[in-house]
């Protein structure tokens, strides 16, 4: 894992924010998602609204939707992961 993430919110419009471990923060779009495979039940219940963080630090909404907390990271990095793993490696030397 990257960072974890330590704090989850529901937005409005299929958006969450999440804060990282390391202070890396900022709200993610999710739209895009609904209506595709497991992301449809989003709609059900109210479900959107009860994202939040398991004790496998993962960003989850139940058993079967969650989200990549890595790519998260990455987004709100503005980085793709070979450019997130070359800045580290230089930075751990």
């Amino acid at each position: 894992m990257i960072a974890k993430p330590v704090e989850v919110k529901p937005l409005e419009n299929y958006s969450i924010f999440v804060r990282f471990n390391d202070g890396v923060q900022g709200n993610i779009e999710l739209k895009h998602l609904t209506q595709k495979g497991v992301f449809c039940a989003w709609d059900e219940n109210n479900l959107f609204a009860q994202v939040h963080i398991d004790a496998s630090d993962s960003i989850v909404w139940n058993d079967e939707i969650d989200i990549c907390s890595n790519s998260v990271y990455l987004q709100l990095k503005g980085v793709d992961f070979e450019q997130w793993k070359n800045l580290n490696k230089y930075a751990s030397n």
